[in-house]
């Protein structure tokens, strides 16, 4: 597969798991609150949920990672390649600093205060910023086994 294309399908997966994790996540932050509220959260009712959120909500959510991720990425790779001991460090922190940013963005943005319920707490935010640097980390390890590959 082309170098272009490779690098391609691994943005792409990138993404995919970051808005996966940050989709589960903000699902079950959301559910957490209604519970705290009182309201019954049955296991079924989680799983359900979550499958909804994963149709519904992970769209949305990748739009953000990837409006994140199409600058983080470039940046990180290349800080990288000149601080090879940073690696995995400089993917987590841009994988963060993407998400961060483009839910910031977009809670700029929109007329509503928080587009994502879990990004109202500290602990919704962080958990939404590691599964961007996890998708990053994703990015950086494929890239990562593909350069040896092809040494």
């Amino acid at each position: 597969m082309p170098s272009k294309s490779r690098t391609l399908l691994y943005f792409l997966l990138a993404v995919l798991l970051a808005s996966v994790l940050g989709t589960v996540l903000q699902t079950q932050f959301n559910l957490a609150n209604l519970q705290a509220l009182g309201a019954p959260m049955p296991l079924t009712v989680r799983l359900q949920t979550t499958g909804l959120d994963l149709l519904g909500f992970s769209p949305l959510f990748a739009v953000l990672v990837i409006l994140g991720f199409v600058f983080a990425l470039p940046v990180a790779s290349l800080l990288a390649r000149h601080w090879p001991g940073a690696r995995w460090a400089i993917f987590a922190l841009a994988g963060a600093l993407a998400v961060l940013a483009a839910m910031a963005l977009a809670n700029a943005l929109l007329p509503m205060p928080t587009l994502i319920g879990a990004n109202r707490s500290l602990a919704g935010t962080l958990g939404l910023m590691a599964c961007g640097s996890l998708g990053a980390l994703l990015f950086a390890v494929l890239g990562r086994c593909a350069a040896t590959a092809h040494s």
